[in-house]
C-alpha cells in the first residue's frame, strides 16, 4: 500500500473525507492545504452519468476560463499566407508549414497548443501519429482547426482548456492556480460547469451530475455537493 508524506496526512485531518461541501468552502479547504513550497494547479474531477462507449454519450469540448489558467501557453500555428501573418500578429509563438512539420519529426515539441488552418491538415496528418498520444493534434470540435486563426490563438493564449470525459465517466480539468484565490477559482468553475451542463447528451438519462471533488496537484480531493452547481450557474 502507498504510503502518503507526513504533510499530506496533515492536510487531510482538516477535512472530512466523507462529507461533500458546497464550492467556496471546498475551494477555501482546498488553498488552505496546500503545502508544496509551488504554486499549485487546482484541477476539478466530475463523474458523470453517461457511458463514453455510445458515441451519441461523448462528453467533450473547450472553454475559456475567464481569470485564465496560471500558465504561460505556447501556441504553434500551422499556416501559410496571410494566415501566417495573421498568427504572428494574434501572438502566436511558433508559426509555419512544412518546416514545422519536419521539426517535429525530429524531435521537437517545444509547445503546449497546436492549430491549423483547414488546408494545412493533410500536411499536419503527417505528423498525426506524434501529435495524437500527446493531445496535441488540432481538432475541429475544440476550435483548433480553423480558419479563425487570430481568435483561435487569443483564446488560447487567454486560457483556453480542452476536457474530454474518459471511461469511466469522469472528466478532469485545470482551473487555476493557487495564488488565483477562492473568488477567481469560482469564476472559473462557473464557466467550466456552464459549458459541462450544456454539454449534456439527449441520450444521458438519470443523474447527469454524480461526484464532484476539487484538489491540488499534490493535495487530497474534496468533495462538492453536484446540488450546488445550480447555485453558482445563477
Amino acid at each position: 500500500m502507498r504510503k502518503r508524506g507526513k504533510k499530506y496526512d496533515s492536510a487531510t485531518k482538516e477535512i472530512d473525507l466523507a462529507k461533500a461541501y458546497d464550492f467556496a468552502d471546498a475551494l477555501k479547504l482546498t488553498l488552505d492545504m496546500s503545502y508544496r513550497n509551488f504554486d499549485e494547479t487546482v484541477d476539478v474531477a466530475v463523474r458523470l452519468g453517461v457511458d463514453p462507449r455510445h458515441a451519441d454519450q461523448m462528453v467533450r469540448g473547450s472553454v475559456v476560463l475567464p481569470n485564465g489558467t496560471g500558465k504561460e501557453v505556447k501556441v504553434l500555428v500551422f499556416a501559410k499566407g496571410e494566415k501566417e501573418s495573421e498568427a504572428k500578429e494574434a501572438g502566436a509563438d511558433f508559426v509555419g508549414s512544412d518546416e514545422l512539420v519536419e521539426k517535429i519529426k525530429g524531435g521537437w515539441l517545444g509547445f503546449d497548443k497546436a492549430v491549423a488552418t483547414p488546408d494545412m491538415m493533410g500536411v499536419v496528418g503527417r505528423i498525426g501519429k506524434i501529435l495524437g498520444p500527446r493531445g496535441l493534434m488540432p481538432n475541429a470540435k475544440t476550435g483548433t482547426v480553423t480558419f479563425e486563426v487570430s481568435k483561435a490563438v487569443k483564446e488560447l493564449k487567454a486560457g483556453k482548456i480542452d476536457f474530454r470525459v474518459e471511461r469511466a465517466g469522469v472528466v478532469h480539468a485545470p482551473v487555476g492556480k493557487v495564488s488565483f484565490g477562492v473568488e477567481k477559482l469560482l469564476g472559473n468553475l462557473k464557466s467550466f460547469f456552464d459549458t459541462i451542463v450544456r454539454l449534456k447528451p439527449v441520450s444521458s438519462k438519470g443523474i447527469y451530475l454524480k461526484g464532484i471533488s476539487v484538489s491540488t496537484t499534490m493535495g487530497p480531493g474534496i468533495k462538492i455537493d453536484p446540488a450546488y452547481v445550480k447555485a453558482i450557474l445563477k
